[in-house]
């Protein structure tokens, strides 16, 4: 079922722009948080909420800049794998200490660390950029320099290919026993330590594959835009993922995308129709979700499936 429903998202999202071109710009940011989205919401399956997951995907953007400027690494693929393994690594140091806590604590000090991270970037101006952040250049593919529009096109397909099978990975991660355990962890972690499981571990596991995903999509986003900028750390891209898990919906690895082409395209048109009332057409999103569709977006378009197969 996933593997049906995160195929038929990839050939919209590769189809769409034949005939909208600016969708496929659109559709790369969209990835970028998704990817983001899918870590956060593997943490809610757990019962446990981050509102500072924003410093993963700066680490990841970041990282990607930096190695460009400082290493000399411009492939693109090269420069993924990078910046992918910075944002483990850095999650697996955080994530060490953070897995003692829970609940409101767990959330505010995920909070804490990313506005640290983010003052850092501002701040460091002669490393960083400061708040003017910095130049990401137009990587190669496989050694090839290629015009911006091309690369665009080819970044597109790229990021498909990532998110389906960043999605596939992740469905089979939470359908795994070690999965299986992150969801005891919501609803009985005390059982699961008699049971001989460390809970901290398994969190450990689940957050190390969050920053995983989130460093990724940072990466994307900036070789997308060709910029980052200290605010990819900030509290509120933060809880714009959060906004997203929750939109698309926790039930199925598909809702993070799902929620994250919602919120981007509602974003896309009200930044050209109703640019005044886009904070308003959020919340009237999420107060949607919260009281009509409490298993999000996603939730409905499996109970619409069960319905028609029922029928």
């Amino acid at each position: 079922m996933v593997l049906w429903h995160i195929l038929i998202l990839a050939a919209v999202t590769l189809l769409a722009p034949l005939a909208v071109p600016w969708l496929g710009f659109v559709f790369s940011l969209a990835i970028g948080k998704g990817l983001a989205a899918l870590g956060i919401a593997m943490l809610l399956r757990g019962g446990l909420i981050s509102i500072g997951h924003a410093l993963y995907v700066a680490v990841g953007a970041y990282a990607t800049a930096f190695l460009m400027r400082s290493a000399g690494i411009n492939d693109l693929f090269l420069l993924f794998i990078c910046a992918t393994l910075t944002a483990t690594l850095a999650g697996l140091v955080v994530g060490a200490f953070v897995v003692r806590y829970r609940a409101i604590f767990f959330a505010m000090l995920n909070l804490a660390i990313s506005m640290v991270f983010f003052t850092l970037l501002s701040k460091l101006y002669h490393l960083t950029g400061g708040t003017d952040g910095m130049r990401v250049a137009t990587p190669t593919v496989l050694g090839q320099a290629l015009s911006r529009g091309t690369f665009d096109l080819v970044l597109q397909a790229v990021s498909v290919a990532l998110m389906v099978a960043a999605a596939l990975m992740s469905d089979r991660y939470l359908k795994s026993p070690l999965g299986e355990a992150l969801s005891a962890i919501h609803t009985n972690e005390v059982r699961l330590e008699y049971l001989g499981v460390s809970a901290r571990g398994v969190i450990l596991v689940a957050y190390t594959i969050s920053a995983a995903l989130a460093g990724l999509g940072g990466a994307i986003t900036a070789v997308a835009i060709g910029h980052v900028v200290p605010e990819l750390s900030y509290w509120t891209l933060s809880g714009q993922l959060v906004l997203i898990a929750v939109l698309g919906g926790i039930g199925g690895v598909p809702g993070a995308f799902i929620g994250a082409f919602f919120l981007e395209l509602v974003r896309t048109f009200a930044a050209d129709y109703a640019a005044d009332a886009w904070n308003a057409i959020v919340g009237a999103s999420l107060l949607i979700v919260i009281f009509f569709l409490p298993d999000g977006l996603y939730g409905l378009l499996q109970r619409l499936e069960k319905g028609k197969r029922a029928a």
